[in-house]
């Protein structure tokens, strides 16, 4: 883990990071309607909230936590600028290949492989993932969700992550036979998933992960295994 931070999986696609400069990072803020976001975090704040794309289940409270906090609010560009006419506060809105600095940290978007759509039927945009770059200069590659793509290797190369938040859960992202390959194109050594156990349909999980990691000879990278409301 890099140094003094701690990250909290709030169920699904969201997650709560608290850097060693005790900024709170909101992605993907799906909590009060979301089933395996703890009761405990519906009210959370922060004071950047990363959205990768515009599915409801990424995006469905990313107004209400940015305004509790004042927070710094980024997405791609279209996604910001619909967030901003929703009240978001100061949205910030970017592009693939870009990189912002706020509160102390630098965030680089990368290209992702899925879907985007409002929820209101909107244009969504590209989906994307982010590179969060934090005040000791470790790194936290968030893949959004995805599936794999060989560029993830020149992610790794030019970032080199301490860490990789990778969707395993299948069907509407990569599972675990893609994120395995994932994880070694990147060559972190350690990984969360993301984007799993959410519904019945979503059948990856983290013990499919290294088993898919053992197949690789990848045993030296650990999963880490969170239940909602958990921290590493």
């Amino acid at each position: 883990m890099p140094d003094n931070t701690t990250i909290t999986w709030l169920g699904h696609a969201t997650w709560q990071i608290t850097t060693p400069g005790g900024v709170e990072v909101l992605v993907d803020p799906w909590l009060s309607t979301n089933p395996k976001c703890p009761e405990s975090a519906y009210e959370v704040s922060a004071d950047v909230v990363l959205v990768t794309h515009g599915h409801g289940d990424h995006i469905a409270d990313a107004v209400a936590v940015s305004k509790r906090g004042s927070a710094t609010t980024i997405a791609q560009f279209e996604i910001a600028s619909w967030l901003g006419e929703q009240g978001a506060s100061n949205p910030i809105g970017m592009n693939t290949g870009g990189t912002v600095e706020t509160h102390g940290l630098k965030v680089t978007m990368t290209q992702a492989f899925h879907s985007s759509s409002l929820p209101d039927g909107g244009y969504g945009g590209d989906p994307i993932g982010y590179v969060v770059e934090l005040e000791n200069g470790q790194r936290i590659y968030i893949a959004g969700d995805t599936g794999v793509f060989g560029d993830m290797a020149l992610i790794g190369e030019l970032y080199q992550p301490t860490l990789a938040i990778l969707p395993i859960g299948d069907l509407y992202t990569m599972g675990p036979f893609q994120a395995a390959h994932a994880t070694r194109l990147l060559g972190v050594k350690h990984v969360l998933g993301s984007h799993w156990g959410t519904f019945d349909a979503l059948t990856g999980t983290p013990t499919l992960l290294r088993a898919e990691l053992g197949a690789l000879g990848l045993d030296d990278v650990t999963v880490h295994e969170l239940a909602p409301g958990e921290s590493l």
